[in-house]
């Protein structure tokens, strides 16, 4: 992986330093080039997004916000991945989306059922 560490302009008047090191595309392991890497944000599975809101909630509930709405740093792609990339991102976010439906029907369910009694 290449890491870049970057220093402020004029605060300290050194260049970025940059690491070489092997590249592996995030999603098929394969072993790429940095010239042809494509750079994005690691792809979150429902199941670590829901494992990480548990965890938290139990766990730590005053860091949340900082786990869910902070930058996660990009990872390698292959470029011939990006589709499959793209196809597995939709499928994450359908299963999200379902997962979310499913937990509104079992709150609003009973509500619905005890209001028409």
């Amino acid at each position: 992986m290449v890491t870049h560490i970057d220093t402020v302009p004029g605060e300290t008047g050194e260049q970025p330093a940059v690491v070489s090191e092997q590249l592996y595309c995030a999603l098929t392991k394969r072993p790429i080039s940095h010239d042809e890497a494509y750079w994005a944000p690691p792809l979150v599975t429902a199941r670590q997004l829901v494992t990480a809101v548990v965890t938290g909630l139990v766990s730590a509930p005053g860091t949340l916000g900082q786990v869910l709405f902070d930058e996660q740093p990009n990872v390698p792609y292959a470029p011939e991945a990006r589709d499959q990339l793209a196809a597995r991102r939709s499928s994450e976010q359908l299963k999200l989306l379902v997962l979310l439906l499913l937990a509104v029907a079992v709150v609003a369910l009973p509500v619905v059922w005890l209001t028409m009694r």
